[in-house]
């Protein structure tokens, strides 16, 4: 399947809910040594260290107690803000 990593929602919200944030950390320390996670596997491996990195910060927002929608919504912020579309 081939998306643009900004529509990858779905695929981050559904890392957020099955793993935890040290799960997740070893999902991208895998895919730096070796190319391979266990975790998700749609895309190359630039488009999925950008899914697993923003699931990671969705996941440490939700285990600070924001519910799963205002992590999302946090992350969007973060990333507009980040392009300078803020």
């Amino acid at each position: 399947m081939n998306k643009p990593s900004n529509l990858h929602l779905a695929e981050i919200r559904e890392l957020a809910r099955r793993f935890n944030s040290e799960q997740i950390e070893a999902c991208i320390q895998s895919t730096l040594e070796s190319g391979h996670n266990p975790c998700f596997e749609d895309g190359d491996t630039e488009e999925v260290m950008n899914v697993l990195a923003k699931a990671e910060f969705v996941k440490s927002q939700m285990e600070q107690g924001m519910p799963l929608p205002e992590a999302i919504r946090e992350l969007g912020r973060r990333i507009r803000a980040a392009q300078g579309d803020v």
